[in-house]
């Protein structure tokens, strides 16, 4: 199955543990990273109830522009934020681990909250979870933690298709494999989730479910990017965005039924979900 344009650019060897990241790794070019700040707080000193999120990730992340659309839903709902994007196409967490470029984006603002998207593939094969994904969370987490920031970890949604090369014959098989991956190294870390591959799979049991995927079956739709965007503000804001007067380019039926999914989400079993912590 051919991987997705942007997020993909993975080659796997099913038979051994071996993952190629074109155009990343040893000799990536750093230039690749975007790097991209959304501001809207002043100094911190003077605005200690702005909060200020950095997304570290790749094009699930950049695509639609999540932090943009994140801290647009933020603000309709009265709360002050800034956000900041560490992001490449196709990047891992172990390319951000190792990146000068990302080590500086965490250093140079007092973050409160740092998200961490890992590659979109990546956590469904445990193999990987182990030898790639786990370790560099842990560093990156380690980091997150040292500048006085939480880490909150983003567990996104599956191929539409699955990934039937690796024994995921449909989105229902891979989504699972995905949240074991995720759920096992944020238990591990003591790490806050924002469960955004939750709330997709709940979206699309509806009778009418939105369309979350681009046509590739891999990046998000507009409707998914604001999915979740909502489920990033019940996450960190601990309220319902339902009701909320930003819908991007959504009709505001859809957004309304969109907010009421990832509020519900979120905030019907809080102690499932906490708000991210230190």
């Amino acid at each position: 199955m051919p991987l997705g344009a942007h997020d993909g650019r993975v080659a796997w060897l099913r038979t051994k543990s071996i993952l190629i990241v074109a155009g990343v790794g040893a000799a990536v070019t750093l230039g690749l990273l975007t790097l991209q700040m959304n501001a809207g707080c002043p100094d911190q000193e003077q605005a200690p109830s702005c909060t200020r999120v950095l997304f570290i990730g790749n094009s699930y992340t950049t695509v639609n522009a999540l932090p943009t659309v994140f801290a647009k839903l933020a603000r309709s709902g009265g709360h002050r934020v800034e956000t900041g994007t560490a992001a490449g196409n196709g990047w891992t967490l172990e390319n951000h681990a190792g990146s000068p470029i990302t080590a500086a984006k965490l250093a140079r603002k007092k973050w409160d909250i740092v998200v961490l998207q890992e590659q979109s593939q990546l956590p469904s094969v445990e193999e990987f979870r182990q030898t790639k994904m786990y370790p560099a969370a842990r560093r990156l987490i380690g980091a997150i933690r040292n500048q006085g920031a939480r880490p909150l970890m983003y567990l996104t949604w599956a191929r539409r298709d699955g990934w039937p090369e690796n024994g995921m014959p449909d989105y229902a098989s891979m989504q699972a494999a995905i949240n074991d991956g995720y759920l096992a190294i944020a238990g591990d870390q003591r790490v806050a989730v924002a469960p955004v591959g939750y709330a997709w799979s709940t979206l699309l049991a509806l009778e009418t479910p939105s369309a979350l995927w681009q046509e590739d079956g891999s990046h998000p739709s507009e409707a998914g990017t604001y999915l979740a965007a909502c489920v990033f503000y019940a996450t960190i804001f601990r309220e319902s965005p339902k009701g909320l007067g930003y819908h991007s380019s959504l009709s505001a039926e859809e957004a309304t039924t969109i907010q009421a999914v990832a509020g519900e989400t979120v905030l019907g079993d809080p102690t499932k979900w906490p708000a991210p912590s230190e």
